[in-house]
């Protein structure tokens, strides 16, 4: 399997920052419907799965970006 290019690594991390806003966007919308406080929907979204998963992934993809950066590629 090819390395990725570094565009490659870009669209890959503008598209699960994009996903990662909507699926925010969507549990604070949830929770605004359910009523919930302000505390709590900050809850739900700081324990929530896949938000916490993403966020790990965003993390791996730029430091991989900002190492190919470093090395001119």
């Amino acid at each position: 399997m090819a390395e990725p290019t570094l565009a490659d690594l870009q669209e890959s991390i503008d598209q699960l920052a994009a996903y990662q806003e909507r699926l925010h966007k969507d549990v604070v919308s949830m929770g605004q419907k359910l009523r919930l406080s302000q505390k709590k929907i900050d809850a739900a979204v700081a324990e929530h799965t896949e938000l916490q998963r993403i966020s790990k992934i965003l993390d791996q993809l730029k430091a991989q970006r900002d190492l190919y950066q470093g090395q001119g590629s």
